[in-house]
């Protein structure tokens, strides 16, 4: 899958459809109710005081997942409900609100969901034995977002039975390969198409979802022959407690495989405390399946070249005696400055591989392959200082991949975020499919931070493209987003699902058109300045491999 490569948001920030906040200071009653034997159990629901990113008390509603006794003093740890799993802890018995607590109703069973394989087990069945009364926050969207464009403009011919974008005629619905002509006026850029595209069949064209500037939602045209859903985009898949749709069949494929063997409730808890990789600390966001004996330790070190993992310091600093390594293993195939990128083949380098994939499952809720790296190549991006080159992310991408992905897993570890690194990783991962001749598009689905990552990374892209263009004798400018995604190597539903998401299309006079605001405009511009990193095409020494014919990875 693809995740996290943005900063990470405020500790008390809502995940969308934000319900069971509990709003005043309930006192921790210990006389309160307890289950039959007299105790917390797991399972319980009941709200829990925490702080959020105002440094405000809540009281929002969260789940026992598990119970540990330290030295008589019990520990609970806690899942906030519609909170990301990464906000999960443990906590003491007095901020736990006992008057409104919820008992499960079936302890011993808990049934898929839905009943159908690779589901991850629900919660159990529970009766409310004291009133809930709890008060719904209201979402509130949070960060900057680029003007809501005022209008834009494409024409499409295609047939009436197709959808029709919501806002515009149903007769006339768009088509992404389609003419555009952006008008350089002084206030407005309009894109206007001058040709007909070749018509879709309606029945191999499904549909996928975007987000729109809150809640509204848009039809998007899509590829046919697609093997998962891709309205992925558009959700959001880090909630563990969602429950909505029913879910498609599991990919054989890819670093989201089905693995039903981590359907439990030990995989929903962060097993490590601590991990020291180089000069930094980090503390892990989800499980990860390091061996069971080092989830014990109050700090897992980690050597930071070849990502070994030891006990103790004392064991890291022998083996750094013994360890001759001061780059990730592989061939370098970029450098510019102090920034360098190393290509990783997963079955040449498979001890590093592994060890990649357990630090990145810390920080990534989705991936379920951590050991079966034969198929996948790593690129990992690093920064050269005296003592060597540090891993700042990577991203993976299958040797061969049936659905044009071209990115599999991404991170950028937490001490490198909110600092350029996410969208350079993005950016290089299109420029190798540049080089390919293919376009690309990552793998779903994308987590809550990788979405806003690649969001912001195509709309800046596009928008790029767009203010680009100058007029040729006269005339306005003339682009398709065919030719777009030819450009940029972004999928052709990306680019039309981005241009839904920032309201670039609108239906005006029979016909659809693209219209570049002057918000939209000094948005971008204000965004570009504060990039500075990118990727120079100069540096890249990179020849792809035809992986199909060769007789094994």
């Amino acid at each position: 899958m693809a995740e996290v490569v943005s900063p990470v948001p405020g500790a008390g920030r809502r995940e969308p459809g934000e319900v069971g906040r509990a709003r005043g200071p309930p006192v921790a009653d210990p006389g309160a109710a307890l289950s039959p034997q007299g105790e917390i159990i797991e399972g319980c629901r009941l709200p829990v005081l925490r702080r959020n990113q105002d440094n405000e008390d809540e009281w929002p509603l969260a789940e026992i997942l598990s119970v540990k006794d330290i030295s008589g003093r019990k520990l609970f740890y806690v899942h906030y409900i519609d909170f990301n799993k990464r906000l999960d802890e443990w906590v003491t018995h007095e901020r736990l609100d006992l008057k409104k607590i919820q008992f499960p109703k079936k302890e011993a069973k808990t049934p898929t969901k839905n009943g159908l394989p690779g589901s991850r087990p629900g919660s159990p069945e529970r009766e409310v034995t004291l009133d809930l009364s709890l008060q719904p926050a209201s979402a509130q969207a949070s960060g900057k977002t680029l003007p809501i464009p005022v209008q834009i403009t494409l024409r499409f011919n295609l047939p009436k039975e197709r959808e029709a974008i919501p806002g515009g005629e149903p007769d006339q619905p768009l088509s992404s390969s389609s003419c555009l002509q952006p008008n350089h006026r002084s206030t407005k850029r309009k894109v206007e198409v001058v040709s007909p595209a070749t018509p879709v069949p309606s029945e191999t064209a499904p549909t996928s979802v975007f987000p729109q500037n809150g809640s509204a939602r848009r039809a998007v045209a899509a590829q046919p022959g697609r093997k998962r859903k891709s309205n992925c985009l558009g959700t959001d898949e880090d909630s563990q407690d969602s429950s909505d749709g029913i879910p498609s069949a599991p990919r054989m494929t890819g670093s989201l495989v089905s693995d039903r063997s981590h359907d439990d409730i030990v995989t929903r808890m962060k097993n490590i405390e601590c991990i020291e990789l180089g000069r930094h600390r980090l503390k892990p966001w989800y499980f990860s399946p390091y061996p069971q004996e080092l989830t014990t330790l109050p700090v897992l070190y980690l050597c930071e070249f070849c990502l070994k993992y030891g006990r103790s310091l004392k064991c890291l600093q022998r083996h750094l005696t013994k360890c001759d390594l001061r780059h990730p293993p592989g061939n370098e195939i970029y450098r510019k400055g102090t920034i360098s990128f190393f290509e990783i083949d997963g079955r040449k380098n498979k001890s590093y591989s592994q060890n990649l994939c357990l630090l990145a499952k810390c920080f990534l809720d989705h991936k379920t392959l951590y050991y079966d790296t034969d198929p996948f190549l790593f690129y990992v991006m690093t920064e050269y200082d005296c003592k060597g080159f540090h891993i700042v992310g990577y991203f993976s991408k299958e040797k061969e991949s049936t659905e044009d992905y071209n990115v599999a897993c991404i991170l950028t570890l937490p001490p490198y975020q909110r600092r350029g690194y996410g969208k350079l990783l993005i950016e290089f991962s299109y420029e190798l499919s540049k080089v390919e001749g293919k376009t690309g598009t990552p793998e779903k689905p994308l987590s809550d931070l990788g979405l806003l990552s690649y969001r912001s990374y195509w709309s800046q892209t596009i928008l790029e493209i767009l203010m680009g263009l100058k007029s040729e004798s006269g005339e306005r400018p003339q682009i398709t987003i065919n030719e777009i995604s030819e450009i940029t190597s972004i999928k052709k539903e990306d680019v039309i699902s981005t241009l839904q998401y920032l309201n670039l299309i609108n239906y005006y006079k029979g016909q659809y058109i693209l219209t570049l605001s002057e918000d939209i405009v000094d948005g971008h511009e204000r965004a570009m300045l504060k990039r500075l990193l990118r990727i120079d095409s100069k540096c890249l020494h990179f020849t792809p491999k035809d992986w199909s014919k060769r007789g094994k990875w």
